[in-house]
Order: C-alpha cells, then structure tokens, then sequence
C-alpha cells in the first residue's frame, strides 16, 4: 500500500487559540465598523487575513536571529543577505526595506511621473495605490480566462500578450517606467504564471526597450507550479526554476512575509547598478542607511535562510498541498471557488454564493462577515471595496471578480483546522437564500480604503 502524504516538518512549539461565542462574535464585528481588519486577533479563531508574515519560522531562522548584527552600516547581516539573493535570485544590487510595499515606494518614487502607465498581470492593492497615488495608470493586462472562476487551466495568472504589446504600442516609450509581472498573480486567484509567459514578456519588454518589474511575493510558490504543471521543467529542482525566472527580469520587488517565511521584512533589487543608484536616495530618506534600509540584521538573517527554505520542494509541496486540501473539501460541499486551487490560498467566488446582494452592497465583504460570524474565521474581501474608486470619475469600480480569499499561513494550522474552515463556509453556504443585504461605507481613504474603511449594515 502507498504510505499517505505527510508534512515535511514536525512541531515544536504551540499557542493556544480561543474560540468565541456567536454574540460575542456579533459584537465584536460591529465595534469594529465590519471591517476585518479592525478585529482583535484575540478576538479571531482561525486567521485567514493573510499569509504575509503570518507563518511558523524555523528553528534554523530562529538560530540566525541570535546571529543578527545590528551595526548601523556593513552589517554582516546585510552581506549574508545580499549573498542569498545573489546565489538565489540572481541580482546583485538591492536594498533592504521594512515590507514589500516598501520596496515598491522606493523603486516608484525613482522611477514614475504622473501620466506614466504600468500594465501588468492583476496589479495588487500596494502596487495600484503607489501608482495611482502618484497619478499614474496600472493597466491590467491579464488573460480573459481568469475571470471565469470555474474554467481549470494550468496558468491562470498570465499576461496576456497581445493586450500588453498593444499598450506598449498605444503608449509612448518614456511614459512606462516598467512591465509589472506579478507571481502569483494573486489578485486572479494566488494563480500562476508560466515560464514560457514569463519569457514571452521580458522579449516584449526588450522589443520595446521597457523594464521588466517582478513582484516577487511568493515567486516560490509558482515556481513549484512550473515544475509540477509546465512540460520540459518536471526535472529540474527549484532553485534551478527561480534561477530562469529572474533571468528574464530588470528588477524585483519583494514582500519576504511570503516565500522567505519570515514575521517582517522585504527589498527591492535590481540588475542595473545606475538604477540601484538612482534609488539610493529614496532608500535612506525612507527606509534608512542602504546596507540596513527597514530591517534589523535579526531580520535579515532569518530572512536569508527563509529565501533557501522556501525554494526546497519538501517545503513547498507541504505548503501547497494543505491549500489544495481545503479546495478539496470545498469540493466535497459544492462551494464554488477560483479553480484550480491557488498557491497560497482559496479564493471563494462570492457571486456565485451571495446571489441576492446587490453589487453595491458588496457581495465578498458580506461573505467574509458571514464566516467570521459563523465560526470566527477571518478572511479577506478581494471585490468592490479592495478596487477602490476611480481616480478620475470617483465612481466605485466594481471587478469582473467578487472574492473571499482564505489566505493560509505556513506551517501554522493543521489539516483539522482545513476542516473547520470548510464546514464553517459550508453552513454559511447552506443558508445563501436567506442573505439578501450587504454593507454601505460610511467611511474611507480616497486610497487602499479597505485597510481602514467603515461600514453600516443595510436594512432589509
């Protein structure tokens, strides 16, 4: 008999988590306007918000932290840093930053103007604001395909190439500082990109003498999806895969929360030591000194063996399996969700589910609601409110996409913790009929608004 799949790590320490009663749930979401984000987390029991910082580190990380030099410039932290990028990813020039949207902030302030535009695959929320923010246009370029939640595809999360050569034609040259290339495109579904897209872009990008950005977040994550989905790539290791990945790109920007598996921590690295140059400036006005930027050496530290533990197979085909057990009994239950399963989490498709909530009530945001009133899980809305307005009408955007992403941390929950999840949305599933009414804003940011946004329910 085959032996069953089991995960590569075993646990060494726990936390204990509380669960929480129905009306203290009801009172909790209300005090906090029904916004997620403002709950305690004491007040949630299972925490899907986000995999971004949220994982297990491991004992090797913990070690490297005792090891942290804090000097202010040359740390040697900062070297141990810079080799794992080098030998990694390929790129020989960076700065470190506090977090990913850091590591946008110091690139854009370098290199966008008002008027420039950015196409790219699903633009996620940081990236669009830092370009909006700055009266520029993200241009999504994404493949049709992705907007059909049920339509099983190997590579969901790709550009699509004939509407990116058509912007890169319409737009003059000097007015795109860059192609955005996001792996996972996780605003399509934590969805992968494939290499021959990838490669199929930076050619694009060199035809027209554009640099190629990668977003980076969890490029480890679609890697293992190249390697398991792509033919020609099923023999080489990961490594080897992220190696060919950023050999295609000009510069990269990163959120460590994710595939480096560390608590905080990011960079933006480049190819171009001109470019690195340029950004230097914008590095120490808002990060700090360039061999240290937002991070401790700590930091740094964990981070470099995060970057070589999170490009091992054992690892993620753990990380990724658990995400495919949840599709799986979402399956079992009829509950419809952005197929095939994502690396990093499950998007449900709200609309399909909320079908009497009107559009403007926000059908995603009703949903995530209703989970964490059924059980105390706490998702995240990806729908109407995470789109923002538009920068020039004002006018809600409402996306071909209304979804409630269940982010799963790593090396953080159990396969019963999977169970509870899927039994919880289940029960909401159940009663879909019965919810007929969303949520009006009464209060927001004119940019990433659903971090702090205030709702009211809307009266039947």
């Amino acid at each position: 008999m085959e032996l069953p799949f089991s995960e590569s790590y075993r646990i060494k320490m726990v936390e204990t988590i509380r669960k929480s009663s129905r009306p203290e749930r009801e009172r909790w979401i209300k005090e906090a306007k029904y916004n997620l984000f403002m709950l305690k987390s004491d007040q949630v029991f299972i925490d899907l918000l986000t995999d971004s910082g949220t994982g297990a580190m491991s004992d090797r990380q913990w070690s490297a932290i005792m090891l942290g030099d804090e000097s202010y410039a040359g740390a040697r932290s900062y070297y141990q840093m810079k080799s794992a990028i080098k030998d990694i990813l390929g790129f020989d020039f960076f700065f470190p930053t506090h977090q990913g949207r850091a590591a946008e902030n110091v690139l854009y302030s370098a290199i966008i103007k008002e008027g420039d535009v950015l196409p790219g695959n699903s633009h996620f929320d940081t990236t669009k604001g830092h370009i909006e923010y700055r009266k520029a246009t993200a241009l999504d370029c994404t493949i049709d395909e992705a907007i059909d939640t049920q339509l099983e595809i190997p590579f969901k999360g790709n550009v699509d190439v004939r509407k990116l050569e058509k912007a890169l034609q319409a737009t003059p040259k000097e007015k795109i500082p860059c192609v955005v290339l996001t792996v996972t495109n996780n605003t399509a579904g934590g969805q992968p990109v494939s290499m021959e897209n990838i490669r199929d872009v930076s050619m694009l990008c060199k035809k027209y003498g554009i640099l190629l950005q990668i977003d980076a977040a969890r490029f480890a994550e679609n890697a293992y999806f190249i390697k398991t989905r792509e033919k020609g790539y099923e023999n080489k290791t990961i490594k080897e895969i992220v190696k060919e990945m950023f050999s295609y790109a000009d510069i990269m920007t990163m959120s460590s929360k994710k595939d480096a598996i560390v608590n905080m921590g990011g960079f933006v690295a480049f190819k171009s030591e001109e470019l690195w140059k340029r950004c230097q400036m914008f590095c120490i006005m808002n990060e700090g000194f360039i061999t240290y930027g937002g991070m401790s050496g700590r930091d740094m530290n964990a981070l470099a063996v995060g970057l070589d533990e999170g490009t091992e197979f054992d690892y993620l085909e753990t990380r990724i399996k658990q995400v495919e057990y949840l599709g799986c009994k979402f399956d079992e239950y009829g509950i419809p969700y952005q197929r095939p399963a994502g690396g990093h989490a499950i998007f449900i498709d709200a609309k399909q589910i909320l079908t009497h909530v009107p559009k403007e009530e926000f059908i995603a945001q009703t949903l995530g609601i209703e989970l964490y009133l059924e059980a105390g899980i706490r998702g995240v809305e990806i729908g109407a409110i995470l789109a923002d307005r538009d920068p020039v009408t004002h006018d809600n955007r409402y996306p071909g996409l209304e979804l409630l992403r269940l982010a799963i941390p790593r090396r953080t929950y159990t396969n019963n913790h999977m169970d509870v999840i899927a039994v919880a949305l289940k029960n909401v599933y159940d009663r879909r009929e019965e919810i007929k009414h969303g949520y009006r804003i009464i209060k927001e940011n004119p940019i990433m608004r659903h971090f702090t946004v205030e709702l009211e329910e809307v009266e039947s």
